[in-house]
This record gives structure tokens, C-alpha cells and sequence, in this order.
């Protein structure tokens, strides 16, 4: 009988996460430009990826890698990751912004940055609706 505290982590939270995620977004990555007919960007892409798995795998003893990877997380973890979501955020929305007034400055329809900006919005939205719901 196991006790409570060597129960099994779920993957997500397993110092196999970040590598074996790594290597599936390459080759995620090397199939989609070998579809686009530009393998040589496939193998440069995938190779990024595999020295990201890389780092993660062999980087084990930093807090920070333990942190972003997944096994090293706790509230305060929990905490620094729910501000770095938030400016991430925030300067991805403030990238898709600028680049929609761009593109309508320069006599261009902004299309693609209106969908992303209104997409973000209505995501936005629905979550500020189910967390008061839920709170």
C-alpha cells in the first residue's frame, strides 16, 4: 500500500513533461515545414526544440527549470507563474493591437490581427463571467 505522499504525479508534473513536450512541439514543427516543402527550417526548428528537451532533461538542479518544467511547483511557483501568464499576456495583446493599427493605417483590413484581438477579447470575457460565477 502506497502512502499519500508517494502517490503518482500526474505527467504534467514529472520531470519528463518539459523534454518529451519539447520534442513532440519539434516534430510538431519539422512536419509542418517539411509539409510547406522547407525541411532544412524543419531540421533547424526540430534541433531548437531537441536542445530545449535537452536543457530541461539535464538542467534539473535549477529552481527555475524545476519551476517552468513542472516537478518543482508549489503556491509561491503557482503564484510567479500566474504574473509572468499575465504579461505575457498583456504584451501579446498590446502586440496584436499595435500590428491590427498598422495594418488599418497603411490602407491594409487588419484581418487576421481583428480576428486575434477579438478572439483574446471574447476569451477574456468568458472567463471574468465563469470565475465571478465561481467564486
Amino acid at each position: 500500500m502506497q502512502a499519500s505522499g508517494d502517490a503518482r504525479r500526474p505527467l504534467w508534473r514529472s520531470r519528463w513533461w518539459m523534454p518529451l513536450f519539447s520534442l513532440a512541439l519539434g516534430a510538431a514543427m519539422f512536419t509542418a515545414f517539411a509539409i510547406g516543402d522547407d525541411v532544412h527550417q524543419g531540421v533547424f526548428s526540430f534541433g531548437v526544440m531537441a536542445a530545449l528537451a535537452a536543457l530541461f532533461f539535464f538542467g534539473g538542479r535549477s529552481e527555475t527549470l524545476r519551476g517552468i518544467g513542472g516537478p518543482g511547483r508549489d503556491e509561491r511557483w503557482a503564484s510567479i507563474d500566474m504574473r509572468a501568464s499575465v504579461l505575457a499576456g498583456l504584451v501579446l495583446i498590446t502586440a496584436v493591437i499595435g500590428a491590427w493599427l498598422w495594418e488599418v493605417a497603411n490602407g491594409d483590413d487588419g484581418e487576421p490581427y481583428l480576428q486575434l484581438g477579438a478572439l483574446s477579447g471574447v476569451a477574456y470575457i468568458i472567463a471574468v463571467g465563469i470565475l465571478r460565477w465561481r467564486s
